[in-house]
Parts: C-alpha cells; structure tokens; sequence
C-alpha cells in the first residue's frame, strides 16, 4: 500500500513538472503572438511606415494651391524621378521640397514642359549639392516657406523612428536592428564613396572650366573642313572680369561659396513638351506681357522688366491661321505675310493707317506713303540741312529711335548705311515692333520705366525721337537723363513732334539746358508741318561747372556708367571721358573705315586684329559655304555671345544685320562693339531675351553653354528660349564642348529640330540644326 502510493505521489510529481514546463511554453508562445500583433498593427497605421515603403512616381501633387479664380493645370518643371532611394529619408524630403511651385504674376502658363531622369542621375545631383530651386529672387520666400514644414516632417519621422526602435528592442528583434544598421551603414558608405567620386570629379571639371575662362582650353572649330584652325576666342581680361563676377556672386550669395552644378545637360533626362496657355498666345513675350486670368486689362505689358519666377519650359504655339516662310530681303522691305504678325490691335490699326496697307495675305508698305508728310526721304534731307555735321552714313552710323512707328526711319536710313535700332516701348500696343523684326529691321522690346536700358553709356551717335510721346520733363528728367548717359559725348538728340504745350516746352528747355544740352537748331518744316529740334550733349566737362544750379548733381568717380542691368535710372550726369586712354574722347572714323579701326583705348589690339582675321576665315570658308544654309533666306541674325563682335564684322558684306548680345556676366565688350559701328544689347540668357516669338533667321552660339555652366539653375530654358525666338525654318550654329553638344544633340531632336551638321575634334565641337514647323 505504502508502494502504491508512493508511485502515485511521482506519477503526480511527474505530472505537474510537465504541466509547469508546457504553462511556460504556452504562455511565452502566447507573448510572442501578442509581440507579433502588435508589430503588424503599428506597421500598418504607422505614418513613419509610409515614409519607408511608400515609393513616389511622381511629385507634381506637391504645390502650392491655386486659387479657386485661377485654377489654371501647373505641369512641373522639375524632372520627376520613376525610383527613389527606399531607406533615405531626408533626400526624399528635399526632392519633394524642391519641386514647389510659386503663382507668376497671378497665374502660370497652364501646360509646360517637363522631363524625367532614372533613379541614379537624380540621387547624384542632390549628392552634389544642386537643390532643385527657383531663381534667387524667389529664394528667400521659398526657404523660408519651407524651411519650417521640412524641419518639423524630419523631427516626427525621427521620433517615430525612436519609438519603433525602443519597441523592437522590447520585443528582442536584435536581428532586425542588426539588419537595419548594417544597411544603413552599406547606404552610408556607398553615398560616401560615390560623393568622393562626385567631388573629385566636381574638382577636375572646375579646374578645367577654370582654365577654359582664363583663355587655355576654350577653343573653336572650323566646321566644315575640320582645319586646324583652334584659335582662342575667350574674352579681353578675363582674369579681372572673373574677379568680379565672383564678387559679385559671393555677395549675392551671402558670402557662400559658388557650388559647381556639375554636368549642363543630364544625357540620361527625357524631354516632353507643351504648349503655352497664355494671354499673349502665340505672341508671348514671357519677360514683357503681364499673363493673368483675371479679365481684361488695360495694359497688356509689364511697366518694368518681370520675368515668371518658374522657369519657362512649354513652346510658344504658332499664329491661328499657321506660319509660312517670310519673305525674303529686300522684297520683305514692302510686303510680309499677315498672318506672321497676326494681332487683334494691328488690325484695327491696318484700318486707320495710310502707309500699311492690307493686300489679300500680305501687309504692304507704299514707298510714296509715310507717317511724315511729304515723305520721310524729305524728313531726313530737312534734318541734315539744317546740321550738315550729322552727314548720314558717314558721321551717323549707330542710331537709336525711340518707339515703333512705321519703320520709314530706319528703312530709309539703311540705304545710307545707318543702322538703326528700333526700340519697341510698352505703349505700342499695336505691335509695330514684331512688323520692323518681320519686314527685316533691327528692333528690341523693352520697358522703359525706372530702369536702365540694356545699353553701355556713350555709344549711341544719334537718338530719335519722332512723336514718340515720352514725358521727357517728368519724374525730374529721369528719362532723358538716361538718354544723355548712352547718347555718344558730342552725339546728337533728335525730337520731331507737331503740337506741343507751353508748358512742356518751357520744361524741355530748362531740363535740356540743366543737363547741358546744346540746342543746335528748331524749325519747323513747312511741308510736313513737323517741328524739328537737334540738340547736342557735351563734349566737355567744362560747361558742368558754369551752371548756377547743379541739378542734376555729377555722378560719383565710383559709379559705373555701363551698368544697366536692372540697374534703377541715376537722377545724376556722368562725367566726360577727358584722357585720351579712355573711350568717348574721340570720335570714331566715318563708316566703314571705323569697322575695321581699334582705337588707343582698346587693349590688345593685335589679340583684336587675330579675333576678327579667324571669325573671317571661319564665315568665308565654313558658314558660307559647308553647312548648307540658303543665305538669301537669312536677314535677321543674333550673335548670342559675341565678345569682340568678330562674327558679326565678318558679314558686314552679306545682306544681314547681326544683334550682338552681351552676357551680363561676361566680361564688358559691348562698348567696343558699338565703336566698330554695330549693335548689341547686354542680356542675361537665364531669363527671355525681349524680342517677339519667330523674331531671327539665325542664330550663334559660340561655348554660350560653357559660359553660362553654373550661371543657370536650370539651363534647358534657353534651348526653349532659342525655340521661341527662331523662326520656322531658321538656323542654329552651336561650338562648344563635345560633353555639351551630345545631350543638346538629345534637346534639339525632341524639339523635332533638324540636325544639319556635326563635327568634333579634340574635344570640342560644332553642331548645326534648322529649326522645323512642329509643335507638339
């Protein structure tokens, strides 16, 4: 009895052990699928799951919103990556960050251009520092908008990611933080290799743009027989201008250092395209019309200079009845294609005008009929009798007319070899300018408001002003101040009007007489009924000092005549140039002869004379004859960077006219320019050159591109900004680095562009393209 129970007391000692053991198991087990549950459910409600899982396609939600007034489609400009990195969070941010969008003016074009780029290039720009922003005016507002929300996104994502690692630790998942860590470390170590290789590059590529500015590697390339002819066009001293550039740059940068924005064109981006949807349709100036939704308005252009703050990137459409092929100099001189230049306010105008008349398709300008009676031959005649120094085409060769009127001025003028640029004013709102661009004559449009005009100081030899209704008295003479400061020491103003005020004359006469004006002569034409005054700006700093007033005051030694780039209109006169190494003491030799004469106050004069002999024999034995381009078809042609004016020197021959276009940064040759007796205007290629859509038959871009390499955010704006200004069936003639030329290459073929040539030869190279009807 005592064994019986003696085997029952171990059988139950047995019993509850292995009951122990398995209460254990089940309740660890039970633990374990609570863990288990728990993970699953903050996996799934999480936020900080979704930065991490969650893969963006596209980042066009990310914006501003868009008032309920104006509620136009905004396509964004950034390209959109298709991948991104799954475990970087704070990359992801600043990507989404950058493609914010700002409203231009009230409303944005409502379809834009757009490319995309893989997941690797994309991670690589933003490895190197290039944030995908707006220009610098929009900067501030944008950071500080920014700033705030990306800063507190970061701050929850980071205590999410706190909680969810205290929690994975409560629950033993050491494997999976060993998991994390180690992959965080391979991330970590790979971006820190790949921007070692970044960087290094980043270096070699700045020593070498480096050495391309300082004039030992920017070279050209004779297209056509691929001669070796690789002589230096980089500009006259070029070490001081880069001083000041990155001055200038370190002060706009709040003292940080320039960044190196690597490669100009990504070759592995995607180019779609669209149309604008703008107010001014197939006429849009984007730096000049005022684009809003909000009805009609008097004005249709801007009082000042604006351009949109988000980068221009969909294509101009054509006119609504199509675009045909101009007509070609010299008939174009007295007829073009209407529907060219097809606008609601030229046609109201064509009604009431006598020297344009409507002709079935074209617009046709009687050589018997001007705006001056008796003819304007007879206007000109009238002004050189009365100053028999202005001798036209020989003492006269640079003159700017203030305002579009019926192009009678220039075109007559043109036969005595003046050339004479038009300047197209806010208040035409006819749009005369486009007809002086369509019929083959020199025109720019620009606001004339409280800035400067894109010109140097002292390089016009005449300015003309026929009834051309500016205020000249107004605002404290600000406006003819200005034209004092461009108009050539000795040069003359001419102002033609038929019914003026008491009042206005006597204000004419004391502003003219502050500023020192000569009046040379003031009579009226009988026949025209026009009364004409000539007046003549000093030659001398003399008189300044004879004033009993002086007001205006002398501008201070320290000012820069020639800045002008939305540089506000001094209230002061700068002073003569009186030392005979400085440019204004003389005047320049009559025409033609001043084309190929250097003054003293040029340096490098033999580096001027070589410039302008290889510019010759690049036109004579390559562009004229071995890229294929019809000549005679070709009237209005821009030289994009023109440095000494060497290329446009070199068709002085052909039947063209070249505008010289000046980068703002580029070092400042536009004075020598005019002094050779051409045209040009400074322009900054990140923004919209102020001219009209199909303005040019051809256009030059000689290393254009490796000049502006950190200058652009986004440098795909001027291959738009060439489509819009060339017309159908116009040339471009492109030298620059073959790294450049290949992805342009890439642009131009998305933009149904032609290639017509190409050549490369140790490294650099010339690409040729005619521009086609296509718009998407």
């Amino acid at each position: 009895m005592r064994k019986h129970n003696t085997a029952l007391t171990r059988f139950g000692r047995k019993v509850k052990g292995s009951y122990q053991s398995y209460g254990l198991g089940v309740k660890l087990a039970a633990v374990v699928i609570l863990g288990l549950c728990f993970v699953f459910i903050w996996s799934v409600f999480s936020p900080s799951s979704y930065s991490v899982a969650y893969q963006r396609d596209t980042f066009d939600d990310i914006r501003e919103p868009i008032s309920s007034a104006n509620r136009k489609k905004v396509t964004s400009l950034v390209p959109s990556t298709k991948k991104e990195q799954p475990h970087n969070k704070k990359l992801k941010h600043r990507s989404s960050s950058g493609e914010k969008k700002k409203r231009v003016n009230g409303s944005l074009p409502s379809k834009s251009g757009s490319w995309h780029k893989n997941e690797k290039s994309g991670a690589d720009r933003k490895r190197k520092g290039e944030d995908l922003k707006l220009p610098k005016k929009v900067d501030e507002v944008k950071d500080q908008d920014l700033e705030g929300s990306e800063t507190e996104e970061l701050q929850k994502e980071n205590e999410e990611e706190k909680i969810e690692n205290d929690k994975q630790e409560e629950e033993k998942k050491a494997v999976g933080v060993k998991e994390n860590e180690k992959e965080k470390t391979e991330n970590s170590s790979k971006q820190e290799g790949e921007e070692g290789v970044d960087s290094k590059e980043n270096e070699k590529e700045e020593i070498e743009s480096n050495k391309e500015e300082e004039g030992e590697g920017e070279g050209t390339v004779d297209g056509n027989e691929g001669n070796d002819e690789l002589a230096n066009t980089e500009e006259l001293d070029q070490e001081a201008a880069e001083k000041v550039e990155d001055e200038d740059e370190k002060s706009r940068d709040n003292g940080t250092k320039k960044k190196n924005l690597g490669p100009l064109f990504d070759p592995n981006a995607h180019y779609t395209w669209n149309l604008c949807s703008t107010r001014s349709k197939h006429n849009y100036i984007p730096c000049i019309d005022f684009e809003s939704a909000s009805g009609k308005l008097q004005n249709y252009r801007h009082h000042e200079r604006s351009c949109p703050r988000a980068p221009q990137m969909c294509l101009v459409p054509l006119p609504p009845d199509g675009y045909e092929t101009p007509v070609s100099w010299p008939e174009s001189k007295s007829k073009i294609l209407y529907k060219n230049v097809a606008h609601p306010k030229l046609a109201a105008f064509v009604k009431k005008g006598s020297w344009v008349v409507e002709s079935g398709e074209y617009l046709t300008f009687p050589t018997n009929q001007s705006i001056p009676k008796g003819g304007i031959q007879h206007y000109l005649d009238f002004i050189e009798e009365m100053v028999p120094d202005i001798e036209w085409g020989k003492n006269i060769r640079v003159v700017l007319d203030i305002g579009c009127k019926d192009s009678s001025f220039g075109a007559s003028l043109l036969e005595k070899d003046v050339l004479t640029l038009t300047l197209g004013l806010t208040n035409d709102l006819v749009d005369l300018a486009q007809v002086a661009l369509e019929r083959g004559f020199p025109a720019v449009v620009s606001p004339f408001g409280t800035r400067r005009l894109p010109f140097p100081s002292g390089v016009f030899d005449a300015i003309h002003c026929g009834n051309c209704h500016a205020s000249w008295h107004s605002n404290g003479g600000k406006h003819l101040i200005e034209m004092n400061r461009i108009l050539r020491p000795g040069g003359y103003f001419i102002l033609s009007s038929k019914h003026n005020s008491i009042e206005v004359e006597e204000a004419m006469s004391t502003l003219t007489a502050s500023i020192c004006w000569n009046i040379l002569a003031d009579k009226t034409d009988e026949i025209s009924d026009i009364r004409i005054k000539l007046y003549q700006k000093p030659q001398a700093n003399d008189i300044f000092q004879l004033r009993r007033k002086k007001v205006p005051p002398l501008c201070k030694a320290n000012e820069n005549p020639d800045a002008s780039w939305y540089v506000p209109i001094k209230s002061c006169l700068h002073t003569i140039p009186e030392s005979i190494e400085q440019r204004g003491t003389e005047w320049p030799e009559d025409w033609p002869k001043r084309l190929e004469t250097f003054p003293d106050w040029m340096n490098n004069r033999e580096k001027l004379i070589a410039d302008n002999e290889h510019w010759k024999s690049i036109v004579d034995n390559s562009y004229l004859v071995g890229l294929g381009i019809d000549w005679s078809d070709i009237r209005n042609v821009m030289d994009m960077k023109a440095i000494n004016g060497g290329f446009a020197a070199a068709l002085a021959q052909q039947k063209v006219w070249v505008m010289n276009v000046i980068p703002v940064h580029a070092p400042n040759t536009l004075p020598m320019i005019f002094e050779r007796g051409l045209i040009g205007v400074y322009h900054d290629w990140c923004e919209a050159f102020g001219t009209y859509p199909r303005s040019y038959d051809l256009l030059h871009a000689d290393h254009l591109f490796s000049r502006l390499k950190n200058r652009c955010k986004h440098p795909i704006v001027i291959v738009v900004e060439m489509d819009r200004i060339l017309r159908p069936g116009g040339w471009g003639i492109i030298r620059d680095k073959v790294e450049i030329l290949d992805p342009l290459e890439k642009i131009l073929r998305s933009l149904h562009w032609e290639i017509r040539m190409t050549f490369a030869k140790d490294k650099e190279g010339i690409l040729c393209a005619q521009k086609t009807m296509w718009r998407p």
